[in-house]
C-alpha cells in the first residue's frame, strides 16, 4: 500500500487542545479534541497527534506536515511573568522605559488616579554605551568598545542572561548595534539578546525598544517549546525530519527552525488562527464582511474579515506590552464559559475578568469552584446540556443551582432574573469588543454577518445580533475546531520593514526602489529557506502614509512595478481614500496639506494548497422527526419563563434545512441556543445561518 499523505493542525488552547488533519489525497478532513497539558504543553501535543493518526489510521511517516499554533509566547505576557531581562541602550536615553508614552489608559479621566506599571525593565537593570547616529544613519560620534565590554561583563556577573539592545536610530543604521551584539557573544556567550535593528527596523525609540525586549523575554520559553516539540516529533516518525510550522500573528506561518530567532511573531499564534479559519469558511459561504467570534474557557477574542482577510494591525498590545509588529487586529476581552460572576463592594453584578479555568472551572464541572460562572448560568435555564462532549463530561446542575441562588439573594433579584443578567453582561462584555474592531474603524457593524467558533463562542449569538443589530450569524459545523482547522489553511509569510521620512514632494524616488528591492531581496531568501521555488513566490507591499503633522499613519497597500511619479499618486490617492474611511474627510486637492511617507513594508508569501470545504448533502423529510433529539425547558427571557424548546442533533441536519427559534443545536463540541423570532437555514457548506424572521 502506498503511503498517505496526511497535513495536521494542532491548536493548544487553556482547556482543550484541538487537532484536525486533511487526507492531501481524499480531500477528507477529521477532527478530534484532547486535554491540554499545561504543566508541559508538548504532552498534550504529541497524544493529540497520536489520537488524530488512530482515527485516521495512520502512522508517523504518513505525515506531510504539522501547523501549530500556541500560547506560550502570549500565556508568558499576560501573567507578566518575564524573568530577570536586561537592556541597553544609548548614553543619555538610560529612562526611555520610564518615560515612555503620555497617554493615559482609558477609563481613568486624569493622570492623577494612574500608576503606570511597571516597566519591563526596571531602571537598575539598564546599561547605556557611549555612540551617537543620525535619523539617516550618518555616524556622529563613534561607538565605545570600552563601555559596551563593561555593559556585557556587568550582565555576566548579575547572572542576567536575556539581553535587549536598541541604540538610537538603528533602524537606519545597524552597524552599532551588531558591533554591540558581537562583544556581547564574546563577553557573556550564555546571554540570549535580541537586537532591535532585527526585530524591528522603524522609528519610533520606545515602541522599538518594547517589541525588542519582548522579543528577548519569550525566547527562551519559545525555544525550549519548540525544540522539545521538534525533538519528540523526531522520535516519532523513527528519525525523518517532518516540516513543522508554528502560526504567527500576522496570518502566516513559519518554519520552527526559523521561528526560534524572531519568537515575538508568535505573541497571538493563536487567536489568529482562528481568524483565518472563520475567513475561509465565510469566503466560500458567500459572506464577503463578517466580525469573528471565538469563545473559549476563559476569553472572548474578536476580528474583522473583509472578503476573505482579516484586517492587520502594528498597533497591538499583549498584555501591558505594545508589540508593534504586523498582527491580525484581534481584540480580546475576559469572558469566556469559565469568566465568574461576583459582587463589586458598590453591590453591583460583574463578571470576569477573572476566570475558574478548567481547573477547578465552574461550580457545574464539580471540581473544587467555589463561584458562579457564565457556564452555570447556561446550565441552569436549559441553554447547554447537563453534560459536554456528548456525554463524555457530565455537569452537576444542582451545584451550579445553588451558587446563582446564592448570588440571587445578595442582589434581591429571582433566580431566573439573575442568572440572565449574568448572561446579558457577558453580551454586552462582547459586543463591546466586537465594537472596537468595527465601529471605531469606521465600519457599520449592520452590514457584518457574524461568524461564532470556539466551545462557547456561539452560546450568545442571537444576543449579539439584537445588541449590535448585526445582518445574522454563521455558525460553521465543528466550530470547537475551526482554529485549528484555521492552521491548514495558512501560507508561509514573513514581514520586513524599513522607516523611510519623507514628504511626497521631496520623495527620491531612487532611494525608495532601493529600500523597496532590499527588503524584497531580504523576503526571496527566507521563502528560499523554506523550500520554496523562484515561480511559487508572491511579494505584498505596504506604505505607511500620513498627512505632515500627523502622529499615526495610515497603512496602505502599494502597486508592484517601478517607483515613479505615477506610481506616488497613486499611493497618495489609495491614502485620502483610506483616512476618508478611518475618519471621515481627507484632504485630497489641498496642496497645503502635504503627504508624507514614513515605513515602507514587503510581505513574502509562500502559498501552501488549501483544503477544499465540503459540500453536505440534502436529507430527506422533515426537520422534527429526523433531527429533533428531545425536548426540555429553556429561560430565554426572565419575563416569558421557561419555554418548551426542541433539541436538535446538528449531524442530522441537511442542506437547506430550515426552522425557527426556540430551539437549541447541539453536537459534539458546543452548543447553539435559537432565540424565539430567529430562523435558522443549513447552508450547503453544514453552516447555520442564523437571522432575525422579520430581517428576511
Amino acid at each position: 500500500m502506498s503511503a498517505r499523505r496526511i497535513r495536521i493542525g494542532i491548536d493548544t488552547g487553556g482547556t482543550f487542545t484541538d487537532v484536525v488533519a486533511f487526507d492531501e489525497d481524499s480531500g477528507e478532513l477529521l477532527t478530534t479534541k484532547t486535554p491540554s497539558t499545561p504543566g508541559n504543553p508538548a504532552d498534550g501535543f504529541i497524544a493529540g497527534i497520536e489520537k488524530i493518526l488512530g482515527i485516521v489510521g495512520a502512522d508517523g511517516g504518513d505525515i506531510t506536515a504539522v501547523s501549530h499554533g500556541t500560547t506560550v509566547a502570549t500565556n508568558k505576557l499576560l501573567e507578566g511573568k518575564v524573568e530577570a531581562l536586561g537592556f541597553i541602550t544609548t548614553e543619555g536615553y538610560e529612562f526611555m522605559l520610564e518615560i515612555a508614552r503620555q497617554s493615559v489608559p482609558d477609563g481613568y479621566g486624569n493622570s492623577y488616579f494612574w500608576v503606570k506599571p511597571d516597566r519591563i525593565v526596571p531602571a537598575d537593570r539598564v546599561r547605556t554605551v557611549g555612540g551617537r547616529l543620525d535619523f539617516t544613519g550618518a555616524e556622529i560620534r563613534p561607538f565605545d568598545e570600552d563601555q559596551a565590554v563593561a555593559a556585557a561583563r556587568w550582565f555576566k556577573d548579575q547572572g542576567i542572561t536575556t539581553i535587549g539592545v536598541c541604540l538610537l536610530h538603528a533602524y537606519a543604521n545597524d552597524e552599532h548595534e551588531l558591533r554591540l551584539r558581537e562583544i556581547l557573544r564574546r563577553e557573556h556567550p550564555d546571554a540570549v539578546v535580541s537586537i532591535s535593528s532585527e526585530v524591528l527596523r522603524e522609528y519610533r525609540e520606545y515602541e522599538r525598544s518594547m517589541t525588542t525586549l519582548v522579543d528577548a523575554a519569550v525566547k527562551p520559553n519559545v525555544s525550549r517549546y519548540v525544540t522539545n516539540i521538534s525533538d519528540r516529533l523526531h522520535g516519532f516518525t523513527g528519525g525523518a525530519t517532518i516540516p513543522f510550522y508554528v502560526m504567527k500573528s500576522n496570518g502566516g506561518v513559519l518554519s520552527a527552525d526559523e521561528v526560534v530567532h524572531q519568537p515575538i511573531t508568535t505573541v497571538l499564534s493563536g487567536p489568529a488562527a482562528g481568524a483565518l479559519g472563520a475567513a475561509l469558511i465565510a469566503k466560500v459561504a458567500g459572506f464577503p464582511k463578517i466580525l469573528t467570534c471565538d469563545g473559549g474557557g476563559t476569553s472572548t477574542d474578536v476580528s474583522v474579515v473583509l472578503d476573505g482577510e482579516p484586517t492587520l494591525t502594528t498597533e497591538g498590545t499583549v498584555g501591558a506590552y505594545p508589540s508593534k509588529i504586523p498582527m491580525i487586529d484581534v481584540v480580546t476581552v475576559g469572558a469566556g464559559g469559565g469568566s465568574i460572576a461576583w459582587l463589586s463592594p458598590e453591590g453591583t453584578l460583574k463578571v470576569g475578568p477573572h476566570s475558574a479555568g478548567a481547573d477547578p472551572g465552574p461550580l457545574c464541572y464539580a471540581k473544587g469552584g467555589t463561584q458562579p460562572t457564565i457556564t452555570d448560568a447556561h446550565v441552569t435555564l436549559g441553554r447547554i446540556p447537563p453534560h459536554l462532549l456528548g456525554g463524555e463530561i457530565p455537569l452537576d446542575v444542582e451545584a451550579a443551582r445553588a451558587g446563582i441562588a446564592d448570588l440571587a439573594d445578595q442582589l434581591g433579584l429571582d433566580f431566573e432574573r439573575c442568572a440572565t443578567g449574568i448572561l446579558e453582561i457577558s453580551a454586552w462584555n462582547q459586543a463591546n469588543a466586537l465594537r472596537q474592531v468595527s465601529v471605531k474603524r469606521g465600519l457599520d457593524v449592520r452590514d457584518f454577518m457574524l461568524t461564532t467558533f470556539g466551545g462557547s463562542g456561539s452560546l450568545l449569538a442571537c444576543r449579539l445580533v439584537d445588541i449590535l443589530d448585526l445582518a445574522g450569524v454563521v455558525v460553521p459545523p465543528n466550530p470547537g475546531n475551526v482554529s485549528a482547522f484555521g492552521l491548514l489553511t495558512v501560507d508561509v509569510k514573513n514581514d520586513y520593514v524599513q522607516t523611510h521620512v519623507a514628504k511626497e514632494s521631496a520623495l527620491d524616488h531612487g532611494a525608495v526602489q532601493t529600500i523597496l528591492d532590499t527588503l524584497t531581496d531580504r523576503a526571496r531568501e527566507a521563502l528560499g529557506k523554506e523550500g520554496f521555488t523562484e515561480d511559487q513566490h508572491q511579494f505584498h507591499r505596504t506604505i505607511d502614509v500620513r498627512y505632515v503633522g500627523q502622529a499615526y499613519e495610515v497603512r496602505v497597500v502599494a502597486p508592484e512595478g517601478v517607483v515613479d511619479d505615477a506610481y506616488v499618486a497613486q499611493v497618495a490617492d489609495t491614502f485620502h481614500a483610506e483616512h476618508r474611511q478611518l475618519y471621515g474627510y481627507d484632504f485630497r486637492g489641498d496642496a497645503t496639506q502635504q503627504v508624507e511617507w514614513v515605513n515602507l513594508r514587503v510581505t513574502g508569501i509562500g502559498p501552501i494548497t488549501r483544503p477544499e470545504i465540503q459540500t453536505l448533502d440534502k436529507a430527506e423529510g422533515a426537520v422534527e422527526d429526523r433531527a429533533v433529539r428531545g425536548r426540555r425547558p429553556v429561560c430565554f427571557d426572565p419575563e416569558q419563563g421557561y419555554v418548551d424548546t426542541p433539541v436538535i442533533w446538528r449531524t442530522d441536519l441537511g442542506a437547506g434545512d430550515t426552522f425557527t427559534g426556540p430551539a437549541i443545536v447541539e453536537e459534539f463540541g458546543s452548543t447553539i441556543p435559537v432565540h424565539p423570532g430567529f430562523e435558522v437555514v443549513v447552508d450547503d457548506w453544514a453552516n447555520l445561518v442564523i437571522r432575525k424572521e422579520s430581517g428576511r
